[in-house]
């Protein structure tokens, strides 16, 4: 259906309404008709007592009395509310019948020994018709009685009630439908204003937001979630803005150095000591972009959801000591101090690469900003099936802590220029427990460290 949103409510609503007038039309029909036909059928049953009233029989014979009953001037006159009546005997034949049948007589059935109402027509004239069977003494029928009077009365009004109906039917849906479509147009112009209003934002005016209704009705809730929509819209896109512009520094700065570095090499001819310096350099220079790419590599990874995350039981404990010996040496050259209080019974449900992977970027992290001659502890935390990361760093300042999951985010007191990094650490570290359902926080107090928790599912 092609139909315009506003006819699609008055379409449905007019057929919803047509199915009940149809109903209301039946029943007000069905009532009418009912009752015309009861007042008929009464006072077909009236004049069947006045006239058994006055009958009589001899054995199987039906006699009839002369009464004032049979010379009614309703049953000589064919023309204005007769009555008509007829007699007949169990073969057939008529034994009496009203002066204002002529010549007609009624069909009937010999057999019937039960009261019937049906419609006839006499005439041309529309009548209505009681047979009633005629029984003796014994209860053995012994003729039958058929009355008969108008029904052109009921007739007309009946015809003329169904014809009202069916004139008022279309025009009271076409009215309706006009109606519905009016009403319409005025509840969703409201949503017409929010096409417009949302039809003219674009990259350069993501900042704008819907004007929220004063009814905090399902519009206001609709206006409401297209406002949060465009937010995490909005959030998202300066988060690409700034992803773009900060992996193109970070690539930069490598390639500047090993340009400059060729650049001095290649003025004059120096020592073999002085190239393999620089080549050196060089090497190490590579070996940062290629760290740099393999991390952002990973991260997109993560962020396409290619790649499922397993849900197995793991030991805690033996995740951590296949990297302790990577760590220790770690230790050894910033003299830093690794203590390590996992229970070997400890067991954490995640996936297994993606655990090791978080572990070792969470306790990297905290060489590369902890203190020489510091601290470095991991905590298991049974009572809330936690394990924290806790360095006695430089710390973080209470201001950078929303942003440090951010990528390429690096702060300025904790996060040195002299520290080598990339600032995705956490920012994979974030995302690899999302992905796990596990809970990662941060805490931290400026010149006294920081610490990482990780709360595991249950």
């Amino acid at each position: 259906m092609t139909l315009k949103f506003k006819n699609r409510i008055a379409y449905f609503n007019t057929m919803a309404v047509a199915l009940i007038t149809v109903i209301v039309f039946v029943v007000i029909y069905a009532v009418v008709h009912q009752t015309s036909y009861a007042h008929l059928d009464a006072d077909i049953l009236l004049e069947k007592e006045e006239v058994f009233a006055s009958r009589d029989w001899h054995r199987d014979s039906i006699i009839i009395n002369k009464m004032p009953e049979w010379d009614e001037a309703e049953h000589n006159k064919i023309e204005v509310n007769p009555t008509f009546l007829q007699l007949v005997d169990t073969k057939g034949k008529v034994i009496f019948h009203s002066s204002n049948l002529i010549r007609d007589h009624f069909l009937f059935n010999p057999k019937s020994e039960e009261e019937i109402f049906f419609n006839d027509t006499l005439s041309g004239q529309k009548i209505r018709l009681g047979q009633f069977p005629v029984k003796n003494v014994a209860g053995k029928v012994i003729g039958q009685l058929t009355i008969a009077i108008s029904r052109q009365e009921s007739y007309i009004i009946l015809n003329n009630l169904i014809l009202v109906l069916i004139i008022a039917f279309p025009l009271v849906l076409i009215v309706l439908f006009i109606a519905s479509s009016i009403a319409a147009s005025k509840a969703i112009e409201p949503v017409n204003q929010l096409i417009r209003t949302a039809s003219g934002i674009s990259d350069s005016t993501i900042g704008t937001r819907l004007t929220l209704p004063q009814r905090r009705d399902e519009l206001f809730e609709l206006t409401r979630t297209i406002n949060d929509l465009l937010t995490r819209i909005e959030s998202s896109m300066l988060q690409q803005k700034q992803f773009t512009s900060d992996a193109s520094h970070e690539i930069r700065t490598p390639l500047a150095a090993i340009r400059g570095t060729l650049e001095v090499l290649i003025r004059k001819p120096r020592e073999q000591k002085v190239y393999e310096e620089k080549i050196a350099g060089i090497i190490q220079q590579v070996d940062r972009l290629d760290y740099l790419l393999d991390q952002l590599l990973q991260l997109a990874r993560i962020e396409s959801g290619t790649t499922a995350a397993k849900r197995e039981n793991i030991s805690l404990r033996k995740a951590i000591d296949l990297l302790a010996e990577k760590w220790r040496e770690a230790a050894s050259e910033k003299q830093i101090a690794l203590s390590i209080e996992v229970s070997e019974h400890v067991t954490v449900a995640g996936d297994r690469l993606y655990l090791e992977l978080m572990l070792d970027n969470l306790v990297n992290n905290a060489f590369k900003y902890g203190r020489e001659n510091g601290h470095i502890y991991l905590t298991w935390k049974p009572e809330s099936n936690a394990l924290t990361v806790k360095d006695d760093g430089h710390g973080i300042s209470p201001e950078h802590l929303p942003n440090l999951f951010n990528r390429f985010y690096r702060a300025d007191e904790a996060r040195s220029s002299a520290v080598k990094g990339s600032g995705l650490g956490l920012s994979i570290v974030k995302k690899l427990a999302d992905v796990q359902h596990i809970t990662l926080s941060a805490q931290s107090t400026p010149g006294e460290g920081s610490e990482f928790t990780l709360t595991f599912p249950h």
